[in-house]
């Protein structure tokens, strides 16, 4: 069959659905190139059940967390909504019989009526059966002559708790004594207890920070006299060529910017290492359940940390995970309080400054930005909630937390790789050309890379100046800021050309330093960001966040600047 079927994979936050797409993908292309044939099944990860009105796919393969049996089924009657072919597949099982508790899966089966079967991708066991059991409910007819499928048009979700609630009682066999408390039961309580986990968790924090900026600062140093060496050596292979347009295009334009941005790669590898570590062993949900207390005391929603969580990644998937809040005002709002958070894409920005003008306090600096717009958020979500828009308190929880476990170091190497081919794909597109334009505009009308002064880049920088003056920026931060916006990283890029790679000797104090990071925290966020804010939340509440986000930032950076020269 030469058609490609296409499976969506969904599951709740931290469920290992990552994980098992990309185990049994590689899988089926591992099939298909044995019998020299290409694969014509994709397996395609979704945040939400509403992602499934939007596009068309064969099969629906649900994940099933173990550890969160009741919540994760909850998920299903919203995936019947839209797709009447679905498999189960339990995952971590294998942590559930730790706890001496197990589940009748035939028994589960017959209750639930849809094909049910069991995985784990850290023991590599069940990959096959799931990968066979999608390709024969592929060429199945739907069938609608099951129990759970009765309950697709009920509209009270208590009724539909209440069936799952039976369905485990009659399916999940408990340890003989319940009472039992383990090794990690005890960990749990201590870290979810707030006196002891929010100081365990700033000072995990610090030593992640400090171990980013410590070792990654051997192989960024290697990187950054690499670039150099490769700049020298150009321009003397090229001679008096190296004036020219094409020469200084070479050496000033492309390998000064792509090269600054690129020589924080080993950063970025290090952060996202421990990020993977922490989301799989499962203390990034007990980071949530901790925040889950705070926000429902101000009147937010209980689910809300989790997409604020997820936005340190990336804001997009982050609002994408948002649209699982069923209450559409707490939905909203938690979309809005996303771009608060710092993505991935602000870290090399981050590092730039912190390396340059915080030598003493680098990990503390750093933890102060993802403190700030954690803060913010809070606080913005407040005001909102007192608005007639939002006026409303979020009634859901975060009650199920998944089971510890170690970290697989096959499944963090595939999400490190996941999000460095993210960053060396921006760099090779996004931030090439914008070094290509930076540097035109920079070289062009005057045609000379060192008279910047008369460039088209000045004449721009200028004429927004007068906005950001008061802050304590130039026109060349004022480029900056302004290339930033279709991705932060540019940032870099641009500071790179117009300070020759040197931002130390540019007028910068930390006050302004400082001003500056926050600004870039909190200003216009990205053009991807905006674009799924208005594909989500709508028009308006786009349109909200661009006016809100570039007001926020610039009070912010001359609240700091003004107050923070009264004491120097």
């Amino acid at each position: 069959m030469n058609s490609t079927h296409k499976i969506a994979v969904i599951g709740l936050p931290q469920s290992g659905k990552s994980a098992l797409r990309h185990a049994l993908q590689t899988l089926i292309e591992q099939r298909f190139d044995t019998d020299n044939e290409p694969h014509n099944i994709d397996f395609v990860e979704i945040h939400n059940s509403d992602e499934l009105h939007d596009h068309t796919y064969d099969v629906v393969l649900q994940v099933i967390d173990s550890t969160r049996l009741e919540e994760s089924l909850m998920l299903t009657p919203h995936i019947i909504d839209e797709q009447e072919k679905i498999v189960l597949a339990i995952g971590r099982y294998d942590l559930l019989l730790k706890t001496d508790h197990s589940v009748d899966l035939p028994e589960l089966q017959k209750l639930i009526g849809v094909p049910v079967c069991r995985v784990s991708v850290r023991k590599n066991y069940g990959l096959d059966e799931c990968l066979d059991l999608v390709e024969k409910t592929i060429h199945k007819p739907a069938s609608t002559a099951h129990p759970i499928y009765h309950l697709r048009d009920q509209a009270d979700e208590d009724a539909y708790r209440a069936y799952v609630h039976g369905v485990l009682t009659q399916t999940l066999r408990h340890a003989p004594d319940d009472k039992h408390q383990t090794r990690l039961e005890r960990v749990d309580k201590i870290l979810t207890n707030p006196w002891i986990g929010f100081p365990l968790m700033i000072a995990i924090l610090y030593f992640v920070f400090w171990c980013t900026f410590t070792l990654g600062a051997y192989p960024q140093a290697w990187i950054e006299d690499g670039i150099s060496w490769l700049s020298d050596w150009l321009k003397e292979l090229m001679g008096a060529n190296a004036t020219v347009w094409w020469g200084s295009l070479l050496t000033d334009g492309i390998l000064e910017g792509v090269g600054a941005v690129l020589s924080f790669l080993p950063n970025i590898i290090i952060i996202f290492f421990f990020i993977s570590m922490m989301e799989d062993s499962g203390y990034m949900a007990r980071e949530a359940y901790l925040m889950d207390k705070i926000m429902h005391r101000v009147g937010l929603h209980g689910r809300s940390f989790i997409p604020m969580l997820m936005g340190f990644g990336c804001n997009v998937p982050a609002i994408l995970a948002a649209k699982e809040i069923k209450n559409p005002k707490d939905r909203t709002l938690t979309m809005l309080m996303v771009p608060f958070m710092s993505c991935s894409a602000r870290l090399p920005v981050y590092m730039l400054f912190v390396d340059t003008f915080f030598e003493r306090y680098k990990a503390l600096v750093m933890i102060s930005m993802y403190a700030i717009g954690i803060v913010l958020s809070i606080l913005f979500a407040v005001i909102m909630k007192h608005t007639r828009w939002f006026c409303q308190n979020g009634d859901d929880s975060v009650n199920e937390l998944p089971d510890f476990k170690m970290p697989s170091i096959k499944l963090t190497g595939a999400h490190i790789w996941e999000r460095v081919s993210d960053y060396l794909q921006k760099i090779c597109t996004v931030i090439l050309w914008a070094s290509i334009i930076i540097w035109a505009l920079e070289y062009f009308p005057t045609q000379q890379s060192g008279d910047i002064e008369n460039s088209y880049l000045a004449m721009i920088g200028k004429a927004v100046s007068p906005i950001l003056e008061p802050l304590g920026f130039d026109w060349k931060m004022s480029v900056c800021l302004f290339t930033g916006l279709p991705a932060k990283e540019a940032i870099v890029s641009t500071m790179a050309i117009l300070y020759d790679g040197d931002i130390s000797a540019a007028g910068f104090t930390p006050l302004t330093a400082f001003g500056f990071m926050i600004f870039v925290l909190l200003y216009f966020p990205c053009v991807a960001t905006i674009a799924t804010l208005h594909r989500e939340a709508g028009r308006r509440w786009a349109w909200f966040t661009v006016v809100n986000s570039l007001l926020l930032a610039w009070l912010m950076a001359f609240a700091i600047t003004q107050i923070g020269n009264l004491f120097c």
